[in-house]
C-alpha cells in the first residue's frame, strides 16, 4: 500500500527542501495531490514519481521550465525518458573515467620523472569534445550533412596536433568573448567587428583542414538560432550572441 506524504516527510525522503517543494508548487512544476483545510500539502504516488523525474532532469542540467514542458506533454513516455537519462549518465561516467585515467597517467609520469607524450596529454580532451558534440548535436548534423562528413570531421578533431587543439580552443573562447562584447556595446553584424568575428569563426571551422564552403558556413550558423541548444550555448551570458553570429556570417561569408 502506498502511503501519502506530508511536505516535511517528502522533503526528508527526497532531500529536497520544503522551500523548494513550495516553489515547485508555485510554478506548477509539482502540485500536491491535495491540500488539507489546515493548508498542509500532501503528496501521493504520482507526485513522488514526478519529483523523481524532476531530479533526474535537474541532475542533467535541464532548466525547470523545460522540465515542466516535458513532464506536462501528453506524449511524455516515462520509460523512454528514464532510458535516455541512463544513457546520458553512462556517457558522463565514461567521460569522467577517461578524465580520471588521464590524471592518473599524468601523476604516474610525474612520480616516475618521465616525460609524458604531448599528444597523450590532450587526447582525453579531444575525445570529450567529440563525444559532447555527438551526443548533443549529432542527430541534427548527421541528418543535415550525412554520416560520412560528420565522421570525417570527428576524426579530424582527434588528429589535431597539440598546437592546433590549443588554437581551436582559444578561438572558441575568443569568438564567444567578442560576440558578447559586440552585443553589449550595440555593434551591428555588418560592422568591421562582425567581419572579424566571421573570419575567426571560419578559422575555427577549418582548423582541422576542412575545405571552406561559404554556403555550408551560413547553413551551420543558421542552426545556431534554429536549435535552442546552440542558442543557449552562445547566449549563456548575454542574449543575442547566437543571432549576431548568424547575421554576421550571412552578411560577410560570400
Amino acid at each position: 500500500m502506498f502511503m501519502e506524504y506530508s511536505i516535511q516527510e517528502l522533503s526528508r525522503l527526497s532531500g529536497v527542501t520544503t522551500r523548494t517543494l513550495r516553489w515547485y508548487d508555485q510554478i506548477g512544476l509539482l502540485k500536491p495531490s491535495r491540500v488539507a483545510e489546515s493548508g498542509y500539502r500532501y503528496y501521493g504516488r504520482e507526485e513522488v514519481d514526478r519529483l523523481q523525474d524532476i531530479l533526474y532532469y535537474r541532475a542533467l542540467g535541464v532548466e525547470l521550465a523545460r522540465i515542466k514542458e516535458c513532464l506536462d506533454d501528453p506524449a511524455f513516455d516515462r520509460l523512454a525518458a528514464l532510458k535516455r537519462h541512463l544513457a546520458s549518465l553512462e556517457a558522463e561516467r565514461e567521460r569522467l573515467e577517461k578524465l580520471i585515467q588521464s590524471v592518473k597517467d599524468t601523476i604516474g609520469a610525474e612520480e616516475r620523472n618521465e616525460i609524458m607524450n604531448d599528444e597523450q596529454k590532450f587526447v582525453v580532451f579531444k575525445q570529450q569534445a567529440v563525444a559532447h558534440n555527438e551526443e548533443t548535436y549529432g542527430a541534427e548534423i548527421r541528418a543535415k550533412y550525412g554520416n560520412q562528413e560528420v565522421d570525417e570531421a570527428n576524426a579530424a578533431v582527434m588528429n589535431l596536433t597539440q598546437e592546433q587543439y590549443q588554437e581551436w580552443m582559444d578561438l572558441g573562447r575568443e569568438i564567444q568573448e567578442r560576440l558578447e562584447a559586440a552585443v553589449q556595446t550595440g555593434l551591428t553584424p555588418e560592422s568591421e567587428e562582425g567581419k572579424e568575428i566571421t573570419a575567426l569563426h571560419r578559422r575555427w571551422l577549418t582548423i582541422t583542414g576542412n575545405r571552406y564552403d561559404p554556403a555550408k558556413h551560413r547553413g551551420i550558423v543558421e542552426l545556431y538560432v534554429m536549435d535552442e541548444r546552440f542558442t543557449a550555448y552562445y547566449d549563456k551570458r548575454f542574449h543575442g550572441c547566437a543571432r549576431f553570429l548568424r547575421d554576421a556570417v550571412v552578411y560577410w561569408a560570400k
